[in-house]
């Protein structure tokens, strides 16, 4: 009865792999994929790539921002436990410019 029933689930899998279709849409004869790939490389990703780099070096020379004045919600940095690091206050990549303690800015 098993062997059965494995010879005809093999039998339907061995059908379903007939019936489909290859997943890859040039998988085949098509000479002008490459060059369609290497145009869009050259033409699309590479342009895209120095845009995105020219906005970055443009926005980069901006004078420095003014940081937001500190609220102490009473929802924001709690502390229920020290962290294992340094004073147990500071957090891991802590930036005493931008990233607040639960009392305020460090160098007001």
């Amino acid at each position: 009865m098993a062997t059965a029933a494995v010879t005809r689930v093999s039998g339907l899998l061995g059908r379903s792999l007939l019936l489909s279709r290859p997943m890859s849409s040039g998988a085949h004869g098509e000479e002008g994929s490459a060059r369609m790939w290497k145009a869009l490389t050259y033409f699309v990703a590479l342009p895209g790539v120095g845009v995105s780099m020219l906005n970055v070096f443009l926005k980069s020379h901006h004078g420095e921002e003014e940081r937001p004045e500190f609220v102490a919600y009473p929802h924001l940095r709690i502390r229920s436990k020290p962290f294992p690091w340094g004073d147990g206050n500071h957090t891991l990549f802590h930036n005493p410019h931008v990233n607040p303690l639960p009392t305020g800015y460090e160098d007001e």
